[in-house]
């Protein structure tokens, strides 16, 4: 069992609704346009997410709709690996909060955390540039 032995939050503000942003991001079939990181391709086969990425194929599985923001998401690695994304949007007016809890396990070096960091933080920033330009569109 791998233990989580540090948790990162990136957090980014986008000039969107919660509403809008909780929409766009809470279905699967938009991951491939924003999140890089975890899918080049994902479909929608015998009830299950599955995304092809480098690493290989992976199972999402997203909680379901709520009222709260929640975004939380598993992610089965090829290797049979769950790993659970803490992940949240939040109102601000007229704009959201988006905030994902990185985690790192044990045995994680500080390159490939790092290495995921920024992924996420890439990830977070395609969210934002999407949906703003949705916005304008």
């Amino acid at each position: 069992m791998r233990v989580v032995t540090e948790s990162h939050q990136l957090a980014i503000i986008i000039n969107r609704r919660a509403a809008d942003v909780y929409a766009y991001a809470s279905d699967p079939g938009h991951l491939p346009e924003w999140a890089a990181g975890l899918a080049g391709s994902i479909d929608f086969v015998d009830g299950q997410w599955i995304a092809d990425t480098s690493m290989g194929r992976i199972f999402v599985v997203m909680v379901g709709q709520n009222e709260f923001g929640v975004l939380d998401h598993f992610v089965t690695l090829p290797d049979g690996h769950m790993v659970y994304n803490p992940m949240r949007v939040t109102s601000i007016g007229e704009s959201s909060e988006v905030v994902f809890s990185l985690r790192r396990e044990t045995g994680m070096s500080d390159d490939v955390f790092a290495a995921d960091v920024a992924a996420v933080r890439s990830d977070l920033v395609s969210l934002k540039t999407i949906l703003e330009r949705q916005a304008h569109n």
